[in-house]
Formats: structure tokens, sequence, C-alpha cells
């Protein structure tokens, strides 16, 4: 089973940027959709983005509260999926992690792997 590690976490002031990236142990060939998400302190965990690779190309969605600055991508080349955030907010602080997805025909997406370490982001002056 390929396994996938986040990293590019930090702390940034507001108004700043991150990358994050979501790597896989090996070839990601044959995941064909990867979600990003995040739990912050006392909150469940929510899907933030999801990219879904198909014969036309890849798709994406974004959670409301990050549709706008962040931005889901794909590089099939290196077998890793980005998240770049834009204009972070103090309310994007949480434990950030990607696992492959799945999504129904009603757009609900489900998580298929295990979790991983996460990476943590902070945002804060």
């Amino acid at each position: 089973q390929v396994q996938l590690v986040e990293s590019g976490g930090g702390l940034v002031q507001p108004g700043g940027s991150l990358r994050l990236s979501c790597a896989a142990s090996g070839s990601m060939f044959s995941i064909n959709a990867v979600g990003w998400y995040r739990q912050a302190p006392g909150k469940q965990r929510e899907l933030v983005a999801g990219i879904i690779s198909g014969a036309s190309g890849d798709s994406t969605n974004y959670a409301d509260s990050v549709k706008g600055r962040f931005t889901i991508s794909r590089d099939h080349a290196k077998n890793t999926v980005y998240l770049q955030m834009n204009n972070l907010k103090p309310e994007d602080t949480a434990v950030y992690y990607c696992n492959e997805v799945d999504r129904d025909d009603s757009g609900t997406y489900f998580v298929l792997g295990s979790w991983g370490q996460g990476t943590q982001v902070t945002v804060s002056s």
C-alpha cells in the first residue's frame, strides 16, 4: 500500500503563504484522488480540498472557507500533491493531513487510506 507523507507546515503571519506537500512512498499511479484535510484543536477533521485525476485531466474541489485562497495541484511525475495556501488566517491553524480518497455521485468524499502524522500549520502574529 502506498503511504502518503505530509510536509511543509510551519508558523506564518496572517496574510502569509505556505505550500504543503503530500509525497507518496511509491508510485501514485493507482491513486485516482487525494484529499487535504485539517483538524483544529477541539474540532472535527474537515476536508479542505480534493483533486481527482481522470482521462481528461485533474478536477478540484474546495471547502467554502478556503475557496480563492488555497489551490490543490498534483505533479504526477513527482508523485506529489500540493496545497498552496495564500492569505492565511488564524482560523486556518490546524494539523493538515492528506489521504487517498474517493468521491461518490453526490460529491461526498470518502477516505480510503490510513492517517499519517500530518503537518502543523500555525497562523499567528
